[in-house]
């Protein structure tokens, strides 16, 4: 009977010796710095919903779009080292963050016809747009539909069509621990706490059918464009992020190494390592 104590002591011991493997960069979600204070802050009625924005910094205007179910507090580990130098306009999107939303179909056509009306309220008529997922398919739409608004697109982690998108790795961590944050998070910022899940019914809607261009479409951009994502991205498809920077005349295509879909949180050194060096592209 001793020796089997002892046997099962020594096991217990050695597993409690034995660290779990430790994850790799891209599996993780990392905790986001508090965001400074704004230079200004306010919100746009537009088109049924009021669009919250925050601005940061002087210089050349640049409009940061976050990613669906998200906020404009995403960008926590970039404003500090871009407001140096740049004009910083960050947006909620429509039902997103502090903004608000009505009944209608969510669109990213519509959702981008906000970023023109915050635009126009600070009377930006150009700016860079730098958009990470469902932000930066607006910000190609923009580039597509309204390039006399844009100087050029920094689009991380896009999707021009449903097909983009790995529905599987959006079902396992880290995508389902944002999710999880998400809804913490809207219920501490958005006017209506309690609506969650009506908002996610909402936006999936959209996701089913859209966005929905073409080769031929995006073969249309004249605004200057770099394609970026995370070399380990779980929910769009490498093949995906290759096609879009063959398919916009002159586009670039940067991988950052070891990053997910979440590579401005995983690994803000390459993240604003790659953003700065197209801001400051001729």
């Amino acid at each position: 009977m001793r020796s089997f104590i002892l046997a099962i002591a020594l096991a217990i011991a050695s597993l409690v010796a034995t660290p779990a493997a430790a994850q790799q960069r891209w599996e993780t979600f990392p905790s986001l710095p508090a965001m400074p204070a704004p230079d200004q802050s306010g919100s746009v009625a537009h088109d049924g919903a009021d669009i919250h924005y925050k601005e940061y910094g002087k210089g050349p205007p640049v409009v940061l779009l976050h990613g669906g179910l998200s906020n404009s507090d995403y960008w926590a580990n970039q404003v500090a080292p871009l407001a140096r130098s740049h004009r910083l306009i960050l947006i909620d999107s429509r039902g997103h963050g502090r903004s608000t939303r009505d009944g209608r179909r969510y669109t990213y056509e519509l959702m981008a016809s906000d970023v023109l009306a915050v635009m126009d309220r600070l009377k930006v008529k150009k700016a860079a747009i730098v958009g990470w997922s469902d932000g930066a398919i607006i910000g190609l739409v923009l580039a597509l539909k309204h390039p006399e608004r844009l100087t050029r697109v920094f689009a991380f982690a896009a999707n021009m069509d449903p097909s983009g998108v790995n529905v599987a790795g959006t079902e396992q961590p880290p995508f389902t621990t944002f999710i999880d944050q998400a809804r913490k998070d809207y219920a501490r910022l958005s006017p209506t706490p309690n609506g969650f899940d009506d908002f996610l019914a909402a936006i999936s809607k959209m996701w089913e059918t859209e966005p929905n261009y073409t080769a031929a479409d995006l073969g249309r951009i004249r605004v200057p464009v770099t394609i970026v994502d995370g070399d380990h991205d779980e929910a769009i498809k490498a093949e995906h992020t290759a096609y879009l920077a063959r398919s916009v005349p002159g586009a670039r295509l940067v991988w950052l190494k070891d990053t997910s879909h979440f590579a401005m949180m995983q690994d803000p050194a390459a993240f604003n390592a790659a953003l700065g060096a197209f801001l400051d592209a001729p």
